[in-house]
């Protein structure tokens, strides 16, 4: 019989087989599990658990609650090899690659087990006569996140632990694509101290999503997905009153300029554009090269290094990177590939046909070089979310800066140079929201947040880091006087000064 993945809600795996959906080994197309898709009552059952947690949660210090994220990062570490196997089961993720986004995750736990100190406000004495003020940050109430199949243990670390340091209690929706690895996370969590319903797990499609986006009880919701999917949830969020950041596609560009170190840009572009089979919203999509011959460089480089590619299941770590999510991704991302060369493209190196020894049902796209790309082509306006570089050439810098700028998504970006000027001008005015400089992937780390700028991102704050605790706290301001014997003050009709 297939393993169905159910919910965790109020502390323990509860079961809503009303609606099933299959959960595919994307290295072999075969059905592994199916999940419980939630209906409203399940998902309002999650959420009635964390209204009743609240209060107490919400009461308890915050160095109270850090000893349970310290516990949990324990936990996390000791369950490695099993959330890695989870995420490549489900995802086709490679084993290193699976760490690596684990590790991601922990940092930001690590950055959680800091409450006491991210927590304290700020105080004045004697801003008046016997009068002192101060500041303090309260929990919003019961939050959610709704999270991505890309990364089903990173993503949800970016925003949970966070949230619940701050006192707030949590429901997780993550992909119904790969739920294991978090549901698992969840009752690590448990395992590590955490009180009953202050954190849930439905798994779930857009019932799920639509009941906690119109659900009153539900005050802030954190999303990472594709753009029109961040829009709805923003706009729908905003509408029922509730404080919302959804971030959404990417479209990041690497410009190569003709002094840079061409052997390392190649390097870290091929990682930067292939790994993870290009399913990350900060993979490196568009090399914009500054001058035909960097151009040329360029193409011949990336042609020998692409050739040492290694691609195949989850398991074994020499492989570099797996297959994509689903047959349906697949097709769209091949889709892509085909309109580029109809658009006038050239299609360098070509990944469509790849087979895969003992693999051949498996989702499967090979490394794809495309050159001669220009702005209006479909492969460069929308997001591909797979593993194809396209190459645009232009003529100077300020070519490359202006076609970055047009785009409407402004992610991440990165410019290969050993030109400090050139690069202290290129962070100073791209407008982007990450950016790198010899870096392909400028993922802040977790002290810091991440977020990027145009329709890259819907509200005001961004994820995890100081803007993380921002969002899931408000602040509350006191002003207070004890006035010493014999010290009174009259009425006053004038603003207080």
């Amino acid at each position: 019989m297939t393993n169905i993945v159910g919910h965790f809600i109020d502390g323990k795996r509860c079961e809503d087989h009303a609606r099933l959906q299959n959960i595919y080994n994307p290295a072999t197309s075969k059905v592994t599990k199916q999940v419980a898709l939630a209906g409203k009552e399940t998902v309002e059952e999650a959420i009635s658990a964390a209204c009743a947690a609240f209060p107490a949660w919400r009461n308890t210090p915050p160095a109270k609650r850090a000893r349970v994220m310290f516990k949990f990062k324990e936990l996390l570490e000791l369950n490695a090899d099993k959330i890695c196997q989870l995420i490549g089961d489900e995802h086709g993720k490679i084993v290193h690659d699976a760490r690596s986004e684990l590790q991601r995750g922990i940092e930001n736990v690590e950055y959680a087990c800091y409450a006491p100190e991210l927590l304290k406000g700020e105080h004045s004495k004697n801003v008046g006569p016997f009068i002192d003020s101060w500041s303090e940050f309260q929990p919003l109430g019961v939050v959610a996140g709704i999270t991505p199949f890309n990364f089903p243990a990173m993503v949800p670390l970016w925003m949970f632990p966070l949230a619940i340091v701050c006192g707030n209690c949590f429901i997780l929706k993550p992909s119904e694509r790969d739920p294991s690895s978090t549901l698992f996370i969840a009752e690590l969590l448990k395992e590590a101290g955490l009180p009953d319903g202050v954190m849930n797990v439905v798994n779930g499609d857009k019932v799920a999503v639509d009941t906690l986006l119109h659900n009153d009880n539900i005050k802030a919701v954190s999303f990472v997905g594709s753009t029109p999917i961040a829009e709805y949830i923003y706009t729908t969020a905003n509408a029922n009153g509730k404080r919302c950041q959804a971030l959404g596609g990417a479209k990041n560009h690497a410009i190569i300029m003709p002094d840079a170190d061409m052997d390392n840009a190649v390097s870290q572009l091929v990682g930067a554009a292939f790994g993870s089979c290009g399913e990350r919203c900060m993979a490196l999509s568009v090399a914009v090269t500054v001058g035909d011959d960097a151009a040329d460089a360029f193409i011949q480089k990336m042609q020998n290094e692409m050739k040492d590619l290694k691609i195949g299941e989850a398991s074994e770590p020499s492989n570099d990177f797996g297959p994509l999510i689903t047959q349906q991704h697949k097709d769209k991302v091949v889709g892509y590939i085909d309109s580029a060369e109809e658009q006038g493209a050239t299609v360098v190196v070509d990944g469509r046909d790849i087979t895969v020894a003992g693999y051949d049902e498996g989702f499967f796209v090979g490394g794809t070089l495309i050159d001669h790309v220009k702005a209006g082509m479909t492969c460069y306006e929308e997001e591909i979310f797979g593993p194809v570089l396209l190459v645009v050439r232009v003529e100077n810098m300020q070519q490359a800066m202006d076609l970055i700028d047009a785009h409407e998504y402004g992610n991440g970006t990165c410019i290969f140079t050993r030109d400090g000027e050139a690069a202290r001008y290129f962070s100073d005015n791209i407008q982007v929201g990450m950016v790198g400089i010899n870096v392909p992937l400028p993922v802040p780390v977790s002290y810091h947040s991440f977020g990027g700028w145009k329709r890259s991102l819907f509200g005001d704050l961004h994820a995890y880091g100081p803007d993380g605790v921002r969002f899931y706290t408000k602040r509350k301001t006191v002003t207070q006087r004890w006035p010493s014997t014999g010290v009174r003050e009259g009425t006053l009709f004038s603003m207080p000064t």
